[in-house]
């Protein structure tokens, strides 16, 4: 049985994307077997209780004392060997984290057998057997070098977008959308502590077609669901949804969505659903733009200075286009067209079940070098 320590955090600030990938990632690997346990903080608007609620043993870690401002390496390093001190010597390491790079990731060495890193930014060096980057950037077979060792395999691109079960099933079920707007999606992260989520609703409204559905998605620890609630109220056939579990049958239903950069792109353009993209982050903006370059998505700026009017012509516009939403829709589904789409999530249990760096480096799937 493999052991598995997966570290990461999610918080108003930080958002969710890091922790429901893992979660996913953990699905993935428990149900080949393996025994895996999560190292968090505790931060305002964690997910400790959701990681918890689904089987896994949480090792709750010290805030530090300046908040979100920094993180100590060091002190991190020394709560996640406590961590690892509570079982047998982890097969694997996961760390998915902006704040920890090679030298917390070298500390880690002599207490796990392999280390697996997640990232998106390629602005650190990392010390790591392997490396994931589920995004799509131009150029992307040279990302990370000079930045990981040359024995890492790194899995870079959509091919290895981890994708939850229910967007398989939803794929094979996937109806044939003719570009109308019929019903909208609108989810902007589990956080969105810059409630672009209202913006949007009352941009929706500004544009005038009270005949079209609205599902609202919004994440358990978002600080304005009151203020959502009650933009959602009157109108009869919008739904505010809480911490969903059927986001993939939420996609599949949708003619259009207002998403924001992040994991959640690879899911929406899997269904191929057409959709209007705001980002949050730096660490979303040069995959937005490489991705809206391939008509894949419509890129409508940053979150923080995007205004209704603004968002409420996009909209419009997309409604009074049903033949360029067909066509976004088929060039999303085209960024996805190397994914092994019923294998993947054994793959990467079979993956990460390789104790061998050489023999990685040999597996069947695409490696970049």
């Amino acid at each position: 049985m493999l052991n598995i320590l997966i570290r990461t955090d999610a918080s108003i600030a930080l958002g969710t994307g890091h922790v429901m990938r893992c979660l996913t990632l953990a699905d993935c690997l428990r149900a080949a077997g393996g025994e895996i346990a999560f190292s968090c903080r505790r931060l305002p608007g964690n997910l400790c209780d959701l990681i918890e609620m689904k089987g896994y043993k949480v090792h709750h870690m010290a805030n530090p004392e300046d908040g979100l401002a920094s993180i100590d390496w060091q002190e991190d390093a020394a709560q996640t060997k406590a961590a690892l001190a509570d079982s047998a010597q982890a097969d694997w390491l996961i760390v998915d984290h902006y704040g920890l790079d090679r030298s917390w990731e070298s500390a880690m060495r002599p207490f796990v057998r392999r280390i697996m890193v997640i990232d998106d930014l390629a602005d650190r060096p990392h010390d790591c057997d392997v490396l994931l980057d589920q995004n799509f950037y131009k150029k992307l077979e040279h990302r990370y070098e000079g930045l990981v060792p040359e024995y890492c395999l790194r899995l870079l691109g959509p091919t290895y977008a981890l994708l939850r079960p229910e967007f398989f099933e939803a794929r094979r079920h996937l109806r044939q959308r003719d570009g109308l707007v019929r019903r909208i999606l609108v989810f902007l992260g589990g956080g969105d502590s810059q409630n672009v989520t209202s913006k949007v609703i009352e941009a929706i409204v500004l544009t005038g077609h009270p005949e079209i559905a609205l599902d609202v998605v919004i994440g358990s620890t978002n600080p304005h669901h009151e203020q959502i609630a009650e933009l959602c109220s009157p109108r009869r056939n919008a739904r505010l949804h809480i911490q969903v579990e059927n986001m993939a049958a939420l996609m599949a239903s949708a003619d259009l969505s207002i998403g924001a950069g992040g994991a959640t792109t690879w899911e929406r353009c899997f269904l191929g659903l057409p959709t209007l993209t705001v980002v949050f982050a730096d660490n979303q903006e040069q995959t937005t733009i490489d991705l809206a370059d391939t008509g894949a998505i419509r890129y409508i700026g940053w979150a923080d200075n995007v205004g209704i009017s603004e968002l409420a012509e996009a909209i419009d516009d997309a409604i009074s286009h049903p033949e360029e939403n067909v066509e976004m829709g088929h060039r999303a589904m085209q960024v996805m067209r190397d994914f092994v789409h019923d294998s993947q999530p054994q793959a990467a249990a079979a993956l990460l079940q390789r104790t061998d760096s050489q023999a990685l480096r040999g597996w069947d799937l695409p490696v970049t070098e």
